[in-house]
Parts: structure tokens; sequence; C-alpha cells
């Protein structure tokens, strides 16, 4: 019988590409961790996990474990969410910004779903400002999204500044007017972005405008023009276009806002959920 403990450890690291970093998450040492994944690998007599001093990654045999693995813990909280007198359950309708996605969100949503499998989880996936239209009528119980400096509402998760990206800053700079790779409006660094370039009077057009972040980062990555983006969310491939070079964008916030009317047990379970893991992952970069 494999130790789920040991399994749970081998997940986080999986998630985390970090011994260190899931160590943090699960609120042990480093060397149990090891230790725990160490003790794994002894009992099923195969390495899992290529260790270096930058990351840590799966190797084949980590690969057929770890859907195993997810399916033996999801079955544990389920067991225990049967004989719990305070389990959560329900519906939860959660509305999450295209650009935070694909960066801290996948291991919130599988813990949460693993603690509370008696939760109904609906994920949509959308801009910041189409998502306060739909939370407006009521078609979503908590947004997970940006806003503007100065705007009050919601729970703030974290600050981010904004910057300019592109495949060749000196080629992108060079053209005339300025060629922008944009979301569709309403999009909060769309504004942003405009409101900059005309405050310093710089001449541009929209090249490329869509409503995936992989759509307009393959435009960048074509070097169709400029884009902007958070700063820790990077796109690979895009280089940050020096300071001064453009106008200086101001920081966006990242935040929760729950539906007045929502259940907030759940609201509350998820929303803890999210800051304690982003805050965790940033305090640790």
């Amino acid at each position: 019988m494999l130790d789920l403990t040991q399994l749970r450890s081998f997940i986080a690291v999986e998630q985390m590409g970090s011994f260190t970093l899931a160590a943090e998450r699960l609120g042990l040492g480093q060397s149990t961790v090891s230790q725990h994944v160490q003790r794994l690998e002894a009992a099923l007599g195969r390495r899992l996990l290529e260790r270096d001093t930058h990351k840590a990654v799966l190797t084949a045999d980590g690969e057929a474990l770890l859907g195993h693995a997810r399916q033996m813990l999801a079955l544990e909280g389920q067991v225990r969410s049967l004989f719990a007198q305070t389990s959560l359950r329900g519906r939860l309708r959660l509305g999450v910004s295209e650009d935070f996605v694909t960066s801290q969100l996948p291991a919130v949503l599988e813990d949460f779903v693993r603690s509370h499998p008696s939760v109904d989880l609906e994920l949509t996936v959308a801009l910041s400002g189409e998502l306060y239209v739909m939370q407006d009528r009521g078609e979503i119980d908590l947004v997970l999204a940006k806003r503007r400096l100065g705007d009050a509402r919601g729970r703030l998760v974290y600050r981010e500044p904004l910057v300019w990206f592109a495949r060749d800053p000196a080629r992108a700079l060079s053209t005339s007017p300025l060629p922008l790779i944009a979301f569709p409006p309403p999009s909060v660094t769309r504004a942003i972005a405009l409101e900059a370039l005309g405050r310093q009077g710089v001449a541009w057009r929209i090249v490329c405008t869509c409503g995936s972040l992989s759509g307009l980062t393959a435009a960048a990555r074509a070097g169709m023009g400029v884009l902007v983006q958070p700063r820790s969310m990077a796109p690979s491939g895009l280089k940050e276009i020096s300071p001064g070079r453009l106008p200086t964008l101001e920081d966006v916030e990242f935040v929760l806002v729950p539906r007045k009317g929502a259940d907030q047990a759940l609201v509350s379970a998820l929303s803890e959920d999210i800051l304690g893991k982003v805050r965790s992952l940033r305090s640790s970069a």
C-alpha cells in the first residue's frame, strides 16, 4: 500500500518544480519532503524525479505514477468529506482573468477540488472587464481578475507592474506608428497602454487583437509588435523593453471579488486557498 503522505509530497514537488517550494506549500521541512519522495521511490523501485540545482522534473516513471497518485488522493478527500461533519457542498462559479490562468491557478484548483470533492466548481476564463459584467448579471460567484489603481472593488491579492514586451525591441521601436498587440475592449491592460501612449503623444496602431493570451503571445513571438503584460507573467521568447523607451505604465492589482448573495462558506474557502498559494509563491520568487 502506497503512503498517501509520500504521494502528497511527490505531487507537490511536481506542481512546484522544487523541493523547497513544495516544502513551503506543505508546511514541512525540505529534508522531510525529500525523504518522502526517496521512500516512495524505494517502495516502487523506480526513480520518479530528476533533480538538479534549479528544478525537479518527472522521469518517465514519475509521469506514469502522477495520474494514479492524484486519483488516490482524490479518493482520500472523498472519503474524508463523506464522514466530515462540516464538509462543504454546493456549486461555486469562479471567473479568472485570461492572463492569470497559466500561472499559479492550476495548483490552487487541484488542491481545492481534492479538499472539497462535494463542491461543483465551474470555471470561466475571460477578460477582467467581461468577468465583472458577468458577475453583475449574477453569472459568477467569485472573480479573480485585475483592477486599476484607485478601484476599491475586491480583496487585494497582490500588485504588479505592467511592462512592454517585444521579440525584437529595437525593431519594434523603429516602426511608426508603434505596432500594438492587445486584448479587445474591455481590457485593463489595453486601456492603460493606450492612455499612456496618448499622454506622451506616441502614435500607435493595433496590429493584432485577440481574446486569448496564447494568440497574443504567438503574434508577439512572430515579431508583429509590442505586448503589455504583468512583469511576472512575461511570455517566453519575448524581451522586456528598457524603461524610458516607451511611456511608463501604471501598476495593476489582482483582486478577489465575491458576488453578493453567493455562498459565503464556499467563496471564503476558495479565496483563502488562492490567497495563501499566490502569496507563498510570490514571497519565495
